[in-house]
């Protein structure tokens, strides 16, 4: 028997191997991921960029220190008669400076949400509409359970679903298939690849960000720009364009 066991004849089919993800190397992707605009991101990813019917998280010490320069070259890829739904940003993204940096403003819709409730909900009805290329949701507050509802509903609808987090949630547990965690540098970010699937980075990927209107982006402890300062600006006392803006209540 333990011959027959060790014969060629019940080893694996070589045919289903890619199917097989071992943790010294990356999984092979069912589904191509989404380019990140960032060769060595991509190259660090499973499916070679955003996880497409995946859950990613993106932690960051504070708003505004790079993960919106690092999503630009995705939101500016958004495809025709599909959307980019940025639900419960913590400020009206600044218009011209996205139009400056090529995204195109008729296929991104801005959710505003009364509550981290009210969030999810929109989030979770932006996937179930199938009709989005990326759901971007800032998100602070979320238990597992929340979490595991959210990455269903990203895996049920083939939509990369993006959060952003506060990085004090870091040791949380999370179903995403994607954490990655940013530190501002001089002219862009740090990216430290908390978890993916595939074995962990030795350090972290820098990424140089080029910013609308100005150079790259100066270090952490130098002010921005006023026409550059993130591309998150406050509401303003009026809503923008219908098409534009929304609200979930």
């Amino acid at each position: 028997m333990a011959a027959a066991l060790a014969s060629p004849a019940f080893s694996p089919p070589a045919s289903l191997d890619h199917l097989v993800w071992r943790g010294d190397r990356l999984a092979n992707a069912a589904v191509a991921g989404l380019p990140t605009g960032h060769p060595l991101l991509d190259a660090a990813l499973p499916g070679g960029g955003w996880p497409v019917g995946a859950l990613t998280e993106i932690l960051v010490p504070r708003i505004g220190i790079g993960e919106l320069g690092l999503l630009l070259p995705l939101l500016t890829r958004i495809p025709a008669r599909r959307w980019a739904v940025c639900v419960a940003p913590p400020g009206l993204p600044y218009a011209p400076a996205l139009a400056a940096a090529g995204v195109p403003l008729e296929r991104l819709l801005v959710v505003q949400a009364d509550s981290p409730a009210h969030a999810r909900w929109a989030a979770r009805q932006a996937l179930e509409s199938r009709s989005c290329e990326v759901v971007l949701l800032w998100l602070a507050e979320a238990d597992l359970g929340a979490l595991r509802r959210l990455q269903l509903a990203a895996e049920e609808s083939a939509t990369a679903l993006i959060l952003i987090r506060p990085d004090t949630l870091a040791g949380q547990p999370s179903p995403a298939v994607l954490r990655l965690a940013l530190a501002a540098t001089d002219g862009g970010v740090d990216v430290h690849v908390l978890k993916r699937r595939g074995h962990r980075l030795a350090g972290p990927i820098p990424i140089a960000l080029s910013w609308p209107g100005a150079s790259p982006r100066p270090g952490a402890d130098t002010p921005l720009p006023s026409s550059v300062h993130a591309l998150v600006r406050p509401p303003p006392a009026r809503s923008g364009p219908a098409d534009f803006h929304a609200r979930a209540r």
